[in-house]
């Protein structure tokens, strides 16, 4: 069963889901937020730590931290900080996309009860259980030239790491994230590297990409075009992936000129995992709906999203966490209204983080689980 909770701490607070089938491995999503937007940055970051530290001590007992993601307001003042003071051992990703409460920081965690976890040989953090291992990374950037040179280089660099763990891109990678510094100017490069990478890996539309986020974001140093994250599992079966597509209300991506997949679903012994890529306000003809109007983007958005879940057999009561994205800040109080009203207690962040089409004033992601039994796959735990 899925249960949802906010705990209030002395300066922050979090909104937390817990994914519980009663089977050994439990998976946690928190998103913890500052309470007062006064404080310095040094303040703001100890009351994120401090809430942490109490949340996995005090509630989550026993639970692994996986994947830990920080949302920060100046990467260039604020980034060294956080990689010294976060000593957790787990995959990490900082990105500058301000939350858009006023707070300077803000931390979404992934936690799983049961599992071994620790660095694997290629470098990519790996989360053991079972049949499985899960391979996360975060951050993961260089300094070439130019936003496709540097995405090109993480692919590389990326593939080579998951031969290393005797996995490839095409059979285990599960999600993406892009970053792109200045994506009006820089997300051309990242597309073409991506669509002519996949294409030597035989990624491609007549087979299938990967769900993926490409969203503006930047690192402390202005060289750093293109950040990416990515997870991928070792010893899943192809069955068990399945792709998302919602052809009433979406088109695929291919049809626009880029290479992604609405949403994936991973199918294990005991329950299903979905994975929603950055999803905005469009139709099944590629066109922006409701342009220059964020009330109605929004909904449309919902709508979109909703239906890509309900593909894979689930709702939004059975998303874990959301993070929203914003192009212009003017817009946070009517959304941060709508998704307060509709999604009470739910775990999710409101950025600022332009969209990859400028028409397109906001865009959101989730991750899902619910309860499944396939008795031909290796369970989850």
């Amino acid at each position: 069963m899925n249960r949802l909770n906010t705990i209030q701490y002395e300066k922050a607070h979090a909104d937390i889901f817990c994914f519980d089938n009663d089977t050994a491995v439990k998976e946690y999503h928190a998103i913890i937020h500052v309470d007062d937007a006064t404080m310095d940055f040094p303040q703001q970051l100890q009351a994120i730590m401090d809430a942490y530290s109490t949340l996995v001590e005090n509630t989550l007992h026993g639970a692994r931290c996986i994947f830990k993601r920080y949302f920060l307001s100046d990467s260039a003042n604020q980034e060294d900080e956080v990689a010294a003071a976060d000593m957790t051992d787990c995959a990490k990703s900082i990105i500058q996309q301000a939350p858009l409460d006023g707070t300077k920081v803000a931390l979404w965690v992934y936690l799983m009860t049961d599992v071994q976890t620790g660095i694997g040989q290629s470098g990519l953090y790996e989360v053991r259980h079972g049949a499985y291992r899960h391979l996360w990374s975060g951050s993961a950037h260089n300094m070439a030239t130019n936003s496709e040179y540097q995405t090109r280089l993480l692919f590389n660099e990326y593939n080579l790491q998951l031969i290393e763990e005797g996995c490839t891109l095409k059979d285990n990678c599960i999600r993406t994230w892009f970053f792109v510094n200045d994506v009006d100017l820089n997300y051309g490069g990242v597309v073409r590297a991506r669509n002519q990478f996949f294409f030597t890996q035989g990624l491609t539309a007549k087979t299938h990409f990967i769900a993926s986020t490409g969203i503006g974001g930047r690192q402390a140093d202005p060289n750093v075009l293109t950040q990416l994250d990515t997870y991928a599992v070792a010893g899943i079966e192809k069955e068990q992936v399945a792709y998302l597509y919602a052809p009433t209300h979406l088109n695929r991506t291919s049809e626009y000129g880029v290479s992604f997949e609405r949403g994936t679903m991973v199918d294990y012994g005991d329950r299903r995992q979905v994975f929603i890529s950055g999803t905005a306000s469009i139709d099944n003809k590629g066109q922006i709906v409701y342009p220059k109007d964020i009330r109605r983007q929004t909904h449309r958005m919902w709508e979109n999203v909703e239906a890509l879940l309900a593909e894979a057999d689930c709702t939004m009561e059975d998303v874990g966490m959301m993070v929203v994205y914003l192009r212009d800040t003017a817009d946070y109080a009517v959304v941060s209204q709508l998704f307060a009203e509709r999604f009470p207690g739910h775990p999710y962040v409101i950025v600022h983080a332009p969209v990859c089409r400028p028409g397109w004033l906001i865009e959101m992601e989730c991750m899902a689980v619910r309860k499944t039994h396939h008795p031909q796959y290796n369970p989850f735990c």
